[in-house]
């Protein structure tokens, strides 16, 4: 995650720019209208010569010329910053998004490769994400992370993918010997498709992650 790291604090840093260049632009917006406010106040309470009026009119152009430039100063270097700060919500929510579906996936121990891409802040958020889901499931005695579909047929055909070895299942003890065919229990079975899934999953969300 370091990579990452380096690029939301590059962001978190023009962050601070702009916010280091904004806030004098807006000290200056609010300068200039004191001084407009100041000089048309002047001019309705005093009565003043032609030549004191057009020199007080081309100052007042040179105000606004300075206050348009500032306020469009400020109004770039804001839109900066609201552009920046949406990416970055979004950059979190993204990663936010595939750390709760990983806790659909997984129990609560998360495999090496895809806690050493997160944050000691996520890994505590995937943890109580966790704790929570359990203990919601725990109180309704359901499990939810299994396919909610009721199954045809109790037996499913499977082709076996990774040479496993002798299992004992709940009705016998097969050999589930790579690229092997055969009839188990749907829920003898599912541990193993499930654990199939799981990788194909997890390296999407390795890749997410690395995003």
């Amino acid at each position: 995650m370091h990579k990452q790291n380096d690029l939301f604090a590059q962001v978190l840093e023009e962050c601070e720019g702009h916010l280091l260049h904004l806030q004098p632009l807006m000290r200056k917006i609010q300068e200039h209208e004191n001084k407009l406010k100041d000089k048309r106040r002047s001019e309705d309470e005093v009565e003043i010569s032609e030549d004191e009026r057009r020199k007080s009119e081309a100052e007042k152009v040179i105000l606004q010329t300075a206050l348009k430039s500032d306020q469009f100063g400020a109004l770039v270097h804001h839109l900066s910053l609201v552009r920046n700060k949406r990416c970055l919500m979004a950059y979190i929510y993204n990663r936010a998004e595939v750390i709760r579906s990983l806790g659909w996936m997984v129990d609560s121990v998360l495999p090496a490769e895809i806690e050493e891409k997160l944050s000691s802040t996520e890994k505590e958020y995937f943890k109580n994400h966790v704790a929570t889901l359990q203990s919601y499931m725990s109180e309704l005695d359901l499990h939810l992370t299994v396919d909610m579909v009721p199954p045809k047929d109790p037996y499913i055909k499977v082709r076996v993918l990774d040479d496993i070895g002798e299992v004992a299942l709940s009705d016998q003890v097969a050999n589930l010997a790579r690229h092997a065919i055969m009839f188990l229990r749907r829920t003898d079975a599912e541990q193993y498709i499930t654990q199939g899934g799981q990788k194909q999953r997890m390296l999407r969300f390795q890749y997410s992650l690395d995003i």
